[in-house]
């Protein structure tokens, strides 16, 4: 867990952080959205005291982070960014191990760990531990940049931006694969994005910011039916905002009974993708496995928000 008590950041007579006060539980992905100069990076590397708080404290678990020096502290909260910030002449395998080797891991248990990750992204050790960053695509450069992040076990991952350099299909897979992997290791994910969509597809919250102030934290659900500012909601985007509603839910949970025509989708089909086929193939109900069926007009009463 992660608990932030009135941080703030002053730079002279500029103060670039408000005072913020926030808590994201163990386990969950908190996502810090807002434009440039929102102050969301600032925030986001207090945490590890890359920039000094000018007042607050950031609470990791139950240590304050201010009593825990600073090297020792980054060593135990992964930091990922934009562009992987991989060592160019160093293989894959040497870039995941890093900081492993910094806390005196045994080698065997290095190695192991790199395997572990290299599996765990989809990256075949055999075919990729010994290769250098430039002989991969840009996905799989970023997949890497994430799994030296999570090298050393950290409680706590910090992500600013990372996906910002992909193009719109393997970020789209990066994404999901990050959800994914997040969910299964049980890691407590920050994660700055300038991109509600991004936002709202990882997020189990999300902190609007504008102008160094904390303007809503909340689910995603209650960011985008009740915004608390105008800033909120046109961020928020108001011909987007249906179709995002509809991405948090999934068809198993709007089925009723009934049967329809064509191959049956999985239960967790996003309401979204089910709109999309709907319009598509001209129906007005659509077969779930398992049992039932997901009708169109279930989706567009979930994309007004009723029953969200």
């Amino acid at each position: 867990m992660i608990r932030i008590e009135n941080l703030s950041k002053t730079y002279g007579d500029t103060t670039v952080v408000q005072p913020v006060s926030l808590t994201i539980e163990k386990g969950h992905i908190a996502a810090l959205v807002g434009t440039s100069g929102s102050g969301k990076t600032t925030l986001l590397r207090m945490i590890n005291r890359l920039v000094e708080p000018s007042s607050g404290k950031v609470w990791i678990g139950d240590e304050d982070a201010a009593t825990i020096a600073p090297h020792l502290l980054r060593r135990r909260i992964g930091y990922a960014i934009q562009g992987h910030g991989l060592f160019p002449h160093r293989t894959l395998a040497q870039n995941i191990a890093m900081v492993p080797q910094l806390l005196g891991w045994k080698p065997r248990d290095i190695s192991d760990r790199v395997d572990e990750l290299l599996t765990l992204f989809q990256l075949d050790p055999a075919r990729f531990r010994d290769r250098m960053p430039h002989q991969l695509s840009g996905g799989q450069q970023q997949r890497v940049g994430v799994a030296r992040a999570l090298a050393a076990r950290p409680e706590v991952l910090l992500m600013d931006e990372p996906f910002g350099a992909l193009d719109p299909v393997i970020r789209a897979k990066a994404q999901d694969d990050l959800r994914d992997i997040q969910r299964q290791l049980g890691t407590t994910l920050v994660i700055v994005t300038h991109d509600m969509e991004e936002a709202v597809t990882l997020g189990d919250r999300i902190a609007v910011m504008d102008k160094g102030v904390l303007l809503q934290y909340g689910p995603p659900t209650e960011i985008l039916t009740h915004p608390a500012t105008p800033f909120v909601e046109a961020l928020i985007g108001k011909a987007e905002r249906p179709f995002r509603l509809l991405s948090l839910s999934h068809i198993g949970d709007i089925a009723v009974p009934g049967e329809a025509e064509g191959p049956a989708l999985p239960r967790d089909t996003s309401a979204r993708d089910a709109l999309a086929q709907c319009l598509w193939l001209g129906r007005d109900r659509l077969a779930v496995q398992g049992g039932g069926v997901v009708t169109l007009e279930a989706l567009r009463t979930r994309a007004k928000g009723d029953g969200a």
